[in-house]
């Protein structure tokens, strides 16, 4: 990869984290209770978007830039196992388990529907 690509990943990497946060704080704000809608909310967009790109069908260095810096740096996996952790630790043991099958269907159907919006369009 070129000296701009590494920089460009620098950039949207940083850009993507801060929308995270702004997102993530924001629908946290508004939904209230211990349930982590914001980022439930950050990672399902992110899945929609990486459905796209792949619909879309990008690659190489626009991938690298679009789909890992930008898309990758977004999206937390670690957040969301962690906020599950957390609930489970607090016994709301419910709300883990919706937390998990609501996050993963969530994220399969928003890559399938970016998919398929991606392929045709």
């Amino acid at each position: 990869m070129s000296a701009a690509v590494w920089v460009g990943v620098a950039l949207l990497g940083g850009l993507a984290s801060t929308a995270r946060f702004l997102i993530d704080s924001f629908v946290a704000s508004r939904s209230g209770g211990e349930f982590p809608f914001g980022t439930l909310t950050v990672n399902a967009t992110g899945s929609l978007i990486l459905g796209l790109l792949s619909g879309l069908a990008v690659t190489g260095n626009l991938l690298v830039l679009t789909g890992t810096a930008t898309i990758g740096t977004y999206t937390t996996f670690s957040t969301w196992m962690f906020e599950t952790h957390r609930l489970a630790e607090n016994g709301k043991f419910r709300a883990a388990a919706i937390n998990v099958v609501l996050s993963l269907a969530l994220g399969i159907g928003a890559v399938a529907l970016g998919r398929t919006i991606g392929a045709h369009w």
